[in-house]
């Protein structure tokens, strides 16, 4: 059966077919009694040509990988109502209030995260993210008009509101920016390749995958000059500034998993790990003295891979969540 945790997040995974069941962040509850999400199809995707705009309405509980106009209008006291967003890896996303007509001092809100959160665990975690936590956060009934557009640090964010008063309610414009560099990422899907660069920047990048997976590491750059390899003299990454971790966890924010490896040397070749844990991290730590590196692929691990173990596998783990 799945965990608590997998249930929320296959909720909010744009490509899943959800189930009605319990989702709780921030202030959001009881979001599990709304219909499934409105599943995007790659048809209308190709449909939508460059000088089409995608519109639709919003459901209190939403999620959105597209790019388009959307609005909500409550048809009756909506309390507890959020709208994830999620790009490709390497897109940020940005939010601009074309309308809002909500009532902030009579208890009504509208705030954008920077970032998702999920039973009060965040991505990326405050340990991974260049703003503080209340940096994070923009508040609509405190801004106002002063700050109309937002911009994503990752390929997810998030709004979420309460609204009172039927008739109320508000339009945002959606749109997505190319990213060069991708740091943190939440993967769309439960298989794929990715290569994470960190170019000469003092800074932690995570790339989360809400399922169990098989995950192999092709090519890892660690310390790189003149193209010249540094080499480090310990087995251990204890005091090594540029490493690589993999972490494993029933939760969203990656500073809470359980650390299952790390990989502080280069290599080219292959290193292969199952973890049959709910969420599934690759973090890289940068001192930003060097450009570092890392190329992986993964697919979602079944129950006969935990059976098979392979000569350049490391020993699996969370196996009984699965």
């Amino acid at each position: 059966m799945p965990s608590a945790f997998q249930f929320q997040c296959h909720l909010v995974l744009i490509f899943l077919a959800a189930s009605k069941g319990e989702t709780r962040y921030l202030e959001v509850r009881d979001a599990g009694e709304n219909d499934p999400f409105l599943l995007l199809s790659e048809d209308l995707k190709r449909e939508l040509s460059a000088g089409q705009i995608y519109r639709r309405s919003l459901r209190c509980i939403d999620m959105l990988s597209i790019e388009g106009q959307f609005t909500f209008s409550a048809d009756q006291p909506q309390l507890h109502c959020a709208t994830f967003f999620i790009g490709e890896p390497e897109e940020l996303i940005t939010i601009h209030y074309d309308f809002v007509n909500i009532d902030c001092q009579g208890g009504d809100f509208l705030k954008v995260f920077d970032g998702w959160i999920l039973k009060g665990e965040k991505f990326p975690s405050s340990l991974d993210h260049p703003l503080t936590t209340s940096q994070r956060y923009v508040d609509f009934c405190e801004s106002g008009n002063i700050q109309r557009s937002i911009r994503s640090s990752q390929n997810v964010a998030m709004i979420f509101f309460r609204i009172q008063l039927p008739g109320n309610g508000f339009t945002v414009t959606v749109k997505k920016i190319s990213n060069l560099f991708p740091c943190n990422v939440i993967s769309q899907t439960p298989s794929g390749r990715f290569t994470m660069v960190i170019p000469h920047q003092h800074r932690n990048c995570s790339f989360s995958i809400i399922y169990p997976v098989v995950i192999k590491i092709s090519d890892l750059i660690l310390g790189h000059i003149n193209g010249l390899f540094l080499k480090k003299p310990s087995a251990s990454c204890a005091g090594v500034g540029d490493f690589v971790e993999l972490l494993g966890g029933a939760g969203l924010d990656p500073s809470k998993m359980f650390p299952l490896a790390d990989l502080c040397h280069s290599f080219h070749g292959s290193a292969q790990m199952k973890i049959g844990c709910d969420n599934t991290v690759l973090r890289m730590v940068s001192s930003g003295k060097h450009i570092n590196r890392v190329t992986f692929e993964y697919h979602q691990l079944d129950l006969q891979e935990t059976e098979t173990r392979k000569e350049n596998s490391i020993e699996e783990f969370c196996f009984p969540s699965i």
